[in-house]
């Protein structure tokens, strides 16, 4: 992460000597202060006095009533009006699948940066692979496995008699004794004996999803880094990618990207830049390997 950092840090920062809020109850101060500090010279404010797992929870107790980007957006804003700042940041995780095979636990992370004196919201994201999982077990062999395969005890787990849905919930297992206690406290509450499962995703408790905030920070502080060359506002980053790029083969355009359109979040000026290859992989050419 010290390369990406000093790499940023090539002119003055429009947001040094500032102070913005940060509304959590998991620990993601830890996560993103440093990055803001280290990078904008802008100082965290943890913000704690609302309960976030009222606007969703990754346990279903409470649904998402909102996208996941306005609910960051939402998380920022309380923060501001909690802290009295003008300037504010949420995050706002997700748990789904990868989105290339369907197959694969993914995560993905949003962080909404809004400025309210410069009327800006800019939007830093990440996503990667997840510990993410859930499953039915009716023995203590079973639990075990499904622990195991879930990097417990670094990741906690959340058990509930007999299914995901369960009106009990035990949340925050982290040492293998409180595994077998509330397996066993769960199975007498489940009608059929069998304990549910799954991997707790809340960020203090799953340092996998804490790596891909820490990159959606990065890709944050980036953009607020990068000045618009015609307004010359924070937050000019990557808006879209453009594929279409040639095939080296047959030269038939292919889903592989050929480029990607910067845009300024103030003024919507765009810049289109180019990739560096020229050619496409004829295994992605639909001519080629259809």
């Amino acid at each position: 992460m010290n390369a990406v950092l000093a790499s940023l840090q090539t002119s003055p920062s429009v947001y040094a000597g500032c102070s913005a809020a940060l509304l959590t109850q998991h620990g993601k101060e830890a996560l993103l202060g440093p990055i803001l500090d280290e990078v904008l010279g802008c100082h965290l404010v943890h913000v704690d006095s609302y309960d976030t797992d009222l606007l969703g929870t990754f346990t279903r107790e409470v649904p998402r009533a909102a996208t996941q980007l306005e609910t960051a957006a939402k998380k920022a804003r309380l923060g501001m009006e909690l802290a009295g700042l003008r300037l504010g940041l949420g995050s706002e995780g997700s748990v789904g699948m990868d989105p290339v095979t369907g197959l694969i636990p993914w995560c993905y992370e949003v962080l909404v940066w809004i400025d309210a004196d410069r009327g800006l919201e800019v939007v830093g994201r990440a996503h990667a692979s997840a510990c993410a999982g859930s499953r039915r077990v009716t023995s203590w062999e079973e639990a075990q496995a499904f622990a195991a395969h879930h990097m417990f005890p670094s990741h906690a787990l959340v058990a509930r008699p007999s299914h995901a849905d369960h009106g009990s919930i035990y949340k925050g297992i982290q040492d293998p004794d409180s595994l077998r206690r509330t397996y066993e406290r769960a199975r007498a509450d489940a009608d059929d004996g069998v304990v549910f499962l799954e991997v707790d995703a809340r960020a203090h408790l799953n340092p996998t999803r804490q790596a891909v905030i820490r990159q959606a920070g990065l890709d944050l502080v980036a953009k607020l880094r990068t000045l618009c060359p015609a307004c010359q506002s924070p937050g000019f980053g990557l808006a879209r990618r453009l594929p279409g790029l040639l095939c080296g083969n047959c030269g038939t355009p292919t889903a592989e990207f050929k480029g990607a359109v910067m845009a300024c979040v103030a003024c919507g000026d765009e810049t289109e830049e180019r990739i560096a290859e020229a050619w496409a992989d004829p295994a992605h050419c639909p001519e080629c390997n259809p």
